[in-house]
């Protein structure tokens, strides 16, 4: 069977995609999070919740913008947004974090120190990998972010006009 058909690559563009869209936002929280529970001088789990917290909400914020900016209302929005991305940004929280408990000493290091910021860069990077397949796994079923590309300002043409410069590298193997 060929797994390399236009739609396949295109589904895989999408979910690369989203992901890059999910990761943004939980990176920023999750960032800041850490940043500010390590700056306060907050235990682990203190700093893990803040991180989390604010990845979702950064998360859901960068999905709502667009979706509102397509005329939907803030409630429909908030609904698309929270179909789209929670099991995205879940996948990729358990992940970053664990992985942030897993390095030895991470945790610990303070914001001036190389290891602190090399394990949030590492675990975002591992976040993103395992977070891929999902939102193929779910876009390709109808879920996750298939349902933002119905909103995104009814363009048709949405998967030519892709945002990450994706467009014209798609290798269509016979």
């Amino acid at each position: 069977m060929d797994h390399h058909t236009p739609a396949s690559a295109s589904l895989t563009r999408l979910a690369v995609s989203a992901t890059l869209h999910c990761l943004t936002g939980c990176a920023i929280g999750e960032v800041l999070g850490m940043v500010i529970g390590t700056a306060l001088g907050w235990s682990n789990l203190a700093t893990i919740v803040l991180a989390v917290v604010l990845a979702f909400v950064f998360g859901y914020s960068l999905t709502i913008g667009p979706v509102l900016r397509s005329g939907l209302a803030l409630r429909t929005a908030i609904g698309v947004a929270l179909a789209a991305d929670t099991v995205s940004i879940t996948v990729m929280e358990i992940v970053d974090n664990v992985i942030m408990l897993v390095i030895p000493g991470a945790m610990d290091a303070s914001l001036k120190h190389w290891l602190f910021w090399v394990s949030l860069a590492i675990s975002l990077a591992i976040a993103f990998v395992v977070t891929v397949p999902v939102n193929r796994w779910m876009i390709g079923r109808g879920k996750g972010h298939a349902v933002v590309h119905q909103y995104h300002s009814g363009h048709a043409d949405h998967d030519t006009a892709d945002a990450t410069g994706a467009v014209g590298h798609a290798h269509h193997h016979h």
